[in-house]
């Protein structure tokens, strides 16, 4: 296997005792599907890549809230290399949002900011993605 792409994540670990369930409004969820044939979905409508990283971005730019939630769901018949570009498409638009905001208020790009200037547009634009366990489509979606 080619170990040249991959995706730089580091999760958070997890705290039993801050595992909290929060009710999300469906006004706030938008939906990215992969299907087993690697077309992809934003909110059950097809769409290329460059449509999904602009959706993407003004979905996360329009909410007043960090309650958003980005809801991905693939098959298992998904390759990699498309998982790969819906989820690069998706971490581009936060990227694009928080280089825009460093810009417009520090007047610097992100990647330059303090961790204070960091924290503060972080926290505008905080990361939400939620990944549900792959479907099977030859069994009906079952995971």
């Amino acid at each position: 296997m080619n170990s040249d792409k991959g995706l730089g994540r580091k999760l958070p670990p997890v705290d039993e005792h801050q595992q909290e369930q929060r009710d999300i409004s469906r006004s706030n969820v938008l939906q990215v599907t992969l299907d087993a044939s690697d077309v992809l979905y934003c909110d059950e409508k097809q769409v290329t890549l460059q449509e999904l990283q602009q959706q993407v971005e003004s979905f996360v730019a329009s909410r007043q809230t960090d309650r958003h939630i980005i809801a991905v769901k693939t098959d298992r018949q998904t390759s990699y290399n498309a998982y790969f570009e819906m989820q690069n498409a998706v971490v581009g638009a936060y990227r694009h949002l928080r280089n825009k905001m460093a810009l417009q208020h520090y007047g610097h790009p992100f990647s330059q900011c303090t961790a204070e200037e960091r924290e503060v547009i972080i926290a505008r634009y905080p990361q939400r993605i939620s990944e549900a366990m792959p479907v099977d489509s030859e069994k009906g979606g079952q995971p």
